[in-house]
C-alpha cells in the first residue's frame, strides 16, 4: 500500500528537519538550489549545522512530521483494510451458513495540514554553498555544512 503525504514547503521552498541527534530544527533547500546542486549525487547523510553529527537522509522528520504522516496514513489504511474485509466475506455463504459483513471499521478523521512558517534565514556554507540551509535568526557560530560537516562561522 502506497499512501502519498505532503509535506508544506515555505515560501522559499524549504523543508522543516530536525536532527536526530541534538533534536534542533533547521531547514535545508527541497531540491536543487542552483544548477550546480543539480549536478550532485545524492547524499546518503547529512550533518546536523549545530551538533555537527551525520545521520541518513531518512532520519531528519520533525515530531509533527511522524505524527501527521502517520494521521494521514492510519485512515487510509483502516478504509483498506475495512475494504478488504467486506471482499473477503462476499459470497462466503452456503447452505448450512451465511457470513455477511454488519459493520465497518471506525474510520479516524485525517489531521489539519501542516502549515510552514517564513521564519529563519537561510545560511550558505563557504565549502557547499550549492546546498543551503535555514537555521533561526538567533542561531551564532558555529554552523556545520550539511554535505561535509566542516564548521564556519556565520
Amino acid at each position: 500500500m502506497n499512501i502519498p503525504v505532503s509535506l508544506p514547503l515555505d515560501n522559499d521552498d524549504f523543508l522543516r528537519r530536525e536532527c536526530p541527534n541534538c533534536a534542533r530544527q533547521f531547514k535545508w533547500h527541497d531540491g536543487p538550489a542552483s544548477e550546480e546542486a543539480e549536478n550532485q549525487p545524492p547524499a546518503d547523510a547529512y550533518y546536523c549545522p549545530f551538533c555537527g553529527v551525520a545521520a541518513a537522509t531518512d532520519q531528519w522528520w520533525t515530531t509533527e512530521q511522524v505524527e501527521y504522516t502517520q494521521g494521514v496514513a492510519m485512515p487510509a489504511a483502516i478504509q483498506a483494510l475495512d475494504d478488504e474485509l467486506g471482499s473477503a466475506f462476499k459470497g462466503m455463504s452456503s447452505k448450512n451458513f451465511n457470513i455477511k459483513q454488519t459493520g465497518h471499521l471506525d474510520v479516524p478523521d485525517e489531521p489539519d495540514p501542516l502549515t510552514e512558517p517564513d521564519d529563519m534565514m537561510i545560511v550558505a556554507s563557504p565549502c557547499h554553498g550549492w546546498e543551503p540551509i535555514k537555521v533561526p535568526e538567533d542561531t551564532t557560530s558555529p554552523i556545520h555544512c550539511l554535505v561535509c560537516g566542516q564548521a564556519f562561522a556565520l
